[in-house]
């Protein structure tokens, strides 16, 4: 069992797919998020302001499906330039913080929109 999950509240999505699934009932799949808002608009280019906004989005999914960002158990971070990852990090602990999920970055040639950052995640829904 399936049930696609879509949400005004963050960007609708650029390509084939859905902004999030949930599958048997408690996983949660969160596509990818870059740093648009709701309105499609791309924000400052630099790496805190789109980590920012791609981590908002994720909440904003979350939130549709009855998620919180602490039912997050992995992410995926991808990055235009891993010299960005401490900044990156700053951001991301903010919205984390003691419920860190398991989480791979990595450095990609190029991003959708060419942007600086794009976060994915998996949350379980009780």
């Amino acid at each position: 069992m399936k049930e696609i999950i879509n949400t005004k509240d963050a960007p609708q999505p650029i390509g084939p797919y859905s902004q999030a699934v949930k599958a048997a009932g408690s996983f949660l799949y969160v596509s990818g998020q870059i740093p648009l808002r709701p309105d499609g608009a791309l924000v400052a280019y630099d790496i805190k302001s789109q980590t920012h906004q791609a981590i908002n989005n994720i909440i904003a999914v979350l939130d549709k499906a009855g998620a919180a960002i602490n039912d997050v158990v992995k992410t995926t971070v991808l990055l235009k330039n891993m010299d960005d990852l401490a900044d990156m990090n700053k951001i991301y602990d903010e919205y984390f913080g003691e419920s860190k999920p398991a989480r791979a970055a990595f450095e990609v040639a190029r991003l959708p929109l060419d942007v600086l950052v794009e976060i994915e995640a998996i949350a379980v829904i009780d």
